[in-house]
């Protein structure tokens, strides 16, 4: 059987990760294409870095070349990334989750091709839990995050709302929505309330809430869930990686998921 190939849209925080846990060998026999960025001269460098560079590619190359795209490059790529990749037959992993709240259409062409739409846990915990309690009636999933004030800097629903968030002397709930309307307000922030939404009730259903807390040094994240199975509580406080927005185990989670693709032992749902 040959081995599946990636092609890693993005050379920021996440697609530097994963680029250097192939080049360790921690992809498992997942092999690495290439790699593509808008930024291609740091780039370039990073991929030279490397002890086995794959090459820069661009986004067209990649799907030409790659089995499967991961889009490590933030929400404004996933909709055309995706679409190209199903029309070449090749399967996707979205690392922003948050932008297929607005296209659902991408779900239905993967459906309707057959083509793998793949999207990781990230920076949550307790998908599996949830996904199977909506195997039954559930009546609420409720979302609450905090963060420090250079995790939140410059998401839209800030800049929008005047936000200061230095001036910040405790704690304030600064957006109190719907998932979906979190995802639009802190697009590189609450993927992960997308990611819960898709496990649970969806993103209309799903109640989010933000919290600025000064002087948080990690990424706070509590999942409620209630339904006729009973009560799921979830804690999790992630330590931010090299983005101050995006916590370790959101590289993690997408290194763990793409050893999985190479494994025919799956544990989980």
């Amino acid at each position: 059987m040959a081995a599946l190939s990636i092609g890693v849209v993005g050379c920021g925080a996440i697609g530097r990760a994963i680029l250097r846990a192939a080049d360790e060998g921690a992809l498992g026999g997942i092999e690495v294409a290439g790699a593509a960025s808008r930024g291609e001269r740091s780039a370039r460098e990073f991929l030279a870095s490397l002890r086995q560079p794959p090459p820069y590619m661009s986004a067209g190359e990649l799907i030409e070349q790659a089995d499967l795209l991961v889009e490590a490059a933030g929400a404004s790529v996933v909709p055309d990334l995706v679409a190209s990749a199903f029309a070449a037959g090749k399967g996707a992993m979205v690392i922003s989750v948050g932008a297929l709240i607005a296209h659902p259409e991408l779900l239905d062409k993967s459906r309707e091709t057959g083509c793998r739409l793949l999207m990781p846990s990230g920076a949550i915990i307790g998908l599996d839990g949830i996904k199977a309690a909506a195997m039954g009636r559930v009546d609420r999933v409720v979302m609450e995050s905090r963060k420090g004030p250079a995790a939140l800097d410059g998401a839209p629903h800030v800049v929008k709302n005047n936000i200061d968030l230095w001036a910040l002397e405790e704690e304030e709930v600064i957006f109190s929505g719907s998932a979906r309307e979190a995802c639009d307000g802190f697009p590189a922030n609450l993927n992960v309330s997308a990611a819960v939404s898709f496990a649970g009730i969806g993103p209309d259903r799903t109640a989010v809430r933000m919290i600025a807390t000064p002087g948080l040094e990690r990424n706070c994240h509590d999942v409620e869930v209630e339904g006729e199975f009973g009560l799921m509580r979830l804690h999790l406080e992630n330590i931010p990686g090299e983005n101050p927005k995006t916590g370790r185990l959101t590289a993690m989670s997408i290194i763990s998921a793409l050893r999985q693709e190479a494994d025919p032992v799956r544990l989980g749902t």
